[in-house]
């Protein structure tokens, strides 16, 4: 294993970021290579501690000779949002100083060529930042961006290319849910990582072969050892599956049996009045159409003071919010009904 610091300069004077990046090489030139990142939003760590629990099986790996691609991993990806911190509360999935999501706004390449990409030293810190994580993850058949959500569902985002597919990988990693998409106009790292392949001749984009996904880890308090362990092993079984690690003693994955379904299914349910919410509903749970999901205390002690709000449609929860406050029109949760919403979104579902 090799570790190199990647040093992204400030916007001021005397002010620079770094983070490391860790390297396993790969025997046969010929297999899949992979790349993972996490923390690209800073604050959600569950895929950082997966990667801590994946790096002693790798190493495992790589005395025993058992590494056939090349293995590129990234646990900590945004050490401009790990510094903001404002009034005490961390502030890692927008960049303070340009207001941009840091899961926005990478450069949709017209092809896998890294030379296509803006000069690196050109732009804010976030900016160079979102350049220097795609270039150092273009040409990888795998790639994979760990995130997590409020609370939630362990679930991946696939776009419509690559499923069924990508079904071995979903079922490796035990996820519960994939979410398929076919259109990114806001530039987010998989529409980054993907785009490029859509136009390019079937032997260059290998869509048999790769894999792009944003990877959601339940919570963003999930932050557990067992879960890291868990999703560690999910992480390794999908190398292994994908020719990337050799390992005899794995079975192959069997069948991904969880929710699929298009983003278009997605219902936010946006909040009608702002207040304290009192959820009827946990991520997971089947609901029907009109099934009070949640009650929403906007008048203590007022006979009035209290709205309810309920399914469109039938479906899954999904993800419901961590923080319990909430303004009016501030989405309440993820329903993923079981037909195309009548607030059908396209593109990401969040700022």
């Amino acid at each position: 294993m090799r570790k190199t610091i990647e040093r992204i300069a400030g916007d001021s004077e005397g002010v620079s970021y770094e983070f490391p990046v860790f390297r396993f090489a790969g025997a046969d030139k010929a297999a899949p290579s992979a790349y993972l990142q996490a923390a690209l939003h800073a604050g959600e760590l569950p895929g950082v501690v997966a990667i801590d629990a994946l790096m002693p099986m790798l190493a495992k790996a790589e005395a025993e000779g058992r590494i056939k691609g090349d293995i590129t991993l990234i646990p900590q990806a945004n050490p401009v949002g790990r510094a903001q911190y404002h009034f005490g509360e961390h502030q890692g999935r927008f960049h303070l100083g340009t207001r941009n999501n840091f899961n926005r706004d990478f450069p949709l390449l017209a092809a896998p060529d890294t030379k296509l990409l803006p000069d690196t030293t050109l732009g804010t810190a976030d900016q160079r930042l979102k350049t220097r994580l795609l270039q150092l993850s273009i040409g990888h058949d795998i790639v994979l961006d760990l995130h997590c959500d409020d609370e939630g569902l362990a679930y991946l985002y696939v776009h419509t290319s690559l499923w069924p597919d990508m079904a071995d990988c979903a079922a490796a990693m035990g996820v519960d849910a994939v979410i398929l998409w076919d259109e990114d106009s806001d530039g987010t790292f998989e529409g980054a990582s993907i785009m490029p392949y859509q136009n390019v001749p079937a032997d260059v984009a290998r869509f048999d072969r790769r894999v792009a996904t944003t990877v959601e880890y339940r919570g963003i308090l999930d932050v557990d050892g067992a879960l890291a362990a868990s999703d560690a092993e999910g992480l390794y079984r999908l190398l292994v599956a994908r020719g990337v690690i050799a390992d005899t003693a794995l079975p192959s994955p069997g069948p991904f049996t969880g929710t699929v379904a298009p983003l278009e299914n997605i219902d936010m349910m946006p909040s009608p009045r702002a207040g304290a919410i009192l959820y009827d509903v946990k991520p997971g749970d089947r609901v029907a159409k009109g099934a009070r999901l949640a009650t929403i205390i906007h008048g203590p002690g007022e006979a009035d003071g209290r709205t309810e709000v309920f399914a469109p449609q039938a479906g899954i929860i999904l993800t419901r919010r961590s923080r319990r406050i909430i303004r009016a029109g501030e989405d309440l949760l993820k329903l993923v009904g079981d037909e195309k919403s009548a607030d059908a979104r396209s593109g990401t579902l969040e700022d």
